[in-house]
């Protein structure tokens, strides 16, 4: 047991090491926050909402997948409607994304499309979605 209290010690020691100040200490992260709302256009308020809405809305889109493809719970119209849903809510933080960074969503899907042309052309292959161009993101 000790074995594994050391182990998890050493490890927390390295996990603060290699974690960024403003991860660690809210003057710090003030600081940042700081930095970044006057040295750009970007609302950090409403990035924030953006960014944390749109992982914890995708997670719950994707428990509800992950209970029907590996739980057995029914692809009825219940758990579709509750998808459907969870993307409106995933599509409202997305939006609110695209605000706070000035952008407008129609030339997000737009560029996405383009970029997504480029990497692949007229077809899906493996070796495309995998080894990419310099300067595809």
């Amino acid at each position: 047991m000790t074995d594994a209290k050391d182990f998890f010690s050493t490890y927390s020691d390295f996990v603060t090491k290699v974690t960024s100040d403003p991860s660690l200490d809210l003057e710090s992260l003030k600081s940042s926050l700081d930095s970044i709302q006057n040295n750009s256009d970007i609302d950090i308020p409403r990035l924030l909402t953006g960014a944390l809405g749109l992982g914890s809305e995708t997670g719950e889109f994707v428990e509800i997948v992950k209970k029907m493809v590996l739980q057995g719970k029914p692809a009825d119209e219940a758990n579709i409607f509750h998808m459907k849903r969870e993307l409106g809510d995933i599509m409202w933080y997305w939006v609110t994304a695209c605000m706070a960074l000035g952008l407008d969503p129609v030339e997000v899907i737009s560029e996405n499309q383009k970029k997504l042309e480029d990497r692949y052309g007229e077809q899906f292959t493996i070796n495309q979605s995998e080894v990419r161009a310099e300067g595809d993101l």
